[in-house]
Parts: C-alpha cells; structure tokens; sequence
C-alpha cells in the first residue's frame, strides 16, 4: 500500500482537505472550458502555497477540489486566496462570458464547504488506537 505521508521539519503527515465552491447566486456560469481553466489556476496556487491538487472536478455552478496540505498551512487564508486569485483570473479571461452572469465584480459565493479527510475511516482509526498494547 502507498502511503502519501510528506516531512516537513520535525512533522510527518497526511493531511488531506476536500474544498466545495460555489459561484455566487449559484448561477451556472462555468463553460467546460473555464473549468479546465480553473484546474490549472488552482494546480498553480496548490504548488505555490506548497501543498498538492489531488483531484479536481465541477459543473456548471461549483467545484470541487481534494488537496493534501501541511499542518502548518492556514486553511482559512489559502481558501480566501484561491477565491481571490480564481475569481480575478476567470473574470478577466472569460470577461464576455462571465459579464452575462455578473454585474458586479464577483464569482464566488462568500461561504464555502471544506472537509478534512483521509485514508482510513474515523471507526478503522479508533479501533486501532483501541487495540494499542497499553502496559499494566
């Protein structure tokens, strides 16, 4: 079995997130090709706040992003940058399109759905750490 544990410092882990954004007003503005666009925006911000896009996928009016992060990372910021820096890039290079859905400069819904996840289930964890030899 692959283990994705990463070293940073004195830590190892395996801190994975899955991220849900929606556009704002729900509108179906993405095209398939704003969401190819989108997957290598937030493949370049993943890189550049140094952690990795697993996966990537949306539809017309969210997306969805799984990424593996360090503990050190502040979830909170990197969402605000991705929705930032996501939103400036799509409006300005999609602007005609977006424009037809958008008065205003916007594309995000303010709120956002993230997830912690990993490779074990909560009831497999448990039961492991159950099943520790504890010394008498």
């Amino acid at each position: 079995m692959k283990n994705d544990f990463v070293s940073s410092g004195r830590s190892v882990s395996d801190m994975k997130a899955h991220l849900v954004l929606t556009t704002k007003y729900r509108r179906k503005a993405f095209t398939g090709e704003m969401l190819t666009r989108l997957h290598e925006i937030l493949s370049d911000l993943c890189q550049k706040w140094n952690c990795k896009l697993i996966e990537f996928n949306g539809e017309e009016d969210h997306i969805h992003l799984l990424f593996q992060y360090y503990p050190q990372m502040d979830l909170a910021k990197f969402v605000n940058n991705i929705k930032s820096v996501s939103s400036r890039r799509v409006r300005s290079e999609f602007a005609e399109h977006v424009n037809s859905f958008y008065w205003e400069d916007v594309l995000w819904n303010e709120s956002y759905f993230i997830a912690s996840c990993g490779g074990v289930t909560v009831s497999v964890l448990r039961q492991y750490i159950e099943s520790q030899n504890t010394p008498d």
